[in-house]
């Protein structure tokens, strides 16, 4: 499912998300969504085309979905 869709993210989905410090090795770290940043629906420098939904994961890692795996 499309990670880049703040849409078809939601609390308690199985992700794979991109640290920012993992951005150049490509790393992804799996983990359940906790919450999604910012916890508003627009934000002030708006959200670009293709750019991933910022999430908070329940163990308190933040990072970019990279792919929705299956609800928990």
């Amino acid at each position: 499912m499309d990670g880049t869709k703040r849409i078809n993210i939601k609390p308690g989905l199985r992700v794979k998300i991109i640290q920012k410090q993992d951005q150049l090795t490509g790393k992804l770290t799996e983990g359940i969504v906790r919450d999604i940043l910012p916890n508003s629906p627009t934000h002030r420098h708006g959200i670009p085309q293709g750019d991933n939904v910022k999430v908070r994961l329940v163990s308190g890692l933040v990072g970019r979905v990279k792919q929705i795996l299956a609800d928990a």
